[in-house]
């Protein structure tokens, strides 16, 4: 399906989908005219390039996400070192669930990719 991508506050950075390749980037209103059987999507906020983290072993397996219900106790940021490898335990349920957060937060943060090799079950 062909599919235009459009922040409202960033009319000038449209991006045409066509499946799950990128077919054209620009102007909405070049877009548009190009492309007039595409369905358009309309997006609050600015349309930017997505980033690749090159740390997702590191944020992903070493690190813990604390769950939104722990953030009383243990903050919101991710805990690294001695103290994250206590929480990660060695439940597979408990890595597997901060690996999760982990990638629901480099989302939220724009991170399209992640660099590096996962090696934990839990992780992948």
């Amino acid at each position: 399906m062909l599919t235009i991508h459009v922040c409202e506050a960033s009319p000038e950075a449209a991006v045409v989908v066509d499946g799950a390749r990128l077919a054209a980037v620009g102007p909405y209103e070049a877009l548009a005219a190009d492309h007039p059987r595409a369905r358009v999507r309309r997006w609050p906020g600015i349309l930017t390039p997505g980033l690749l983290n090159p740390y997702g072993p590191e944020l992903l397996e070493q690190a813990y996400h604390p769950d939104p219900r722990e953030a009383d106790r243990l903050g919101t940021e991710p805990i690294f070192g001695q103290r994250a490898l206590a929480l990660l335990g060695a439940q597979a349920s408990a890595r597997g669930a901060s690996a999760r957060r982990g990638v629901q937060r480099m989302l939220a943060h724009g991170t399209v990719a992640v660099a590096g090799e996962l090696r934990g079950r839990a992780a992948l």
